[in-house]
């Protein structure tokens, strides 16, 4: 039952993102961007956490603009 909601969570997480605007996050190994809206903002930490994870590093949010159109940024970092 325990895998049934970690995948609905992941699931969940995809449609969320799905709908990050036209462009979608771009990302490498130095950090990245999210486009901004609040479903994506709530959940920018894991996708930021996650996306450096493929090159061993941990995401850190280094700004929020809050405006559609703006991004949020974030870092890799050891």
């Amino acid at each position: 039952m325990a895998w049934k909601a970690v995948w609905l969570a992941a699931l969940g997480t995809t449609l969320v993102l799905g709908a990050c605007g036209v462009y979608g996050q771009k990302f490498n190994d130095t950090g990245g961007i999210i486009p901004w809206s609040p479903a994506a903002e709530s959940v920018a930490l894991d996708t930021a956490m996650r996306n450096c994870s493929y090159y061993g590093k941990r995401g850190v949010i280094t700004s929020v603009h809050r405006n559609y159109g703006d991004y949020i940024a974030y870092e890799c970092r050891r």
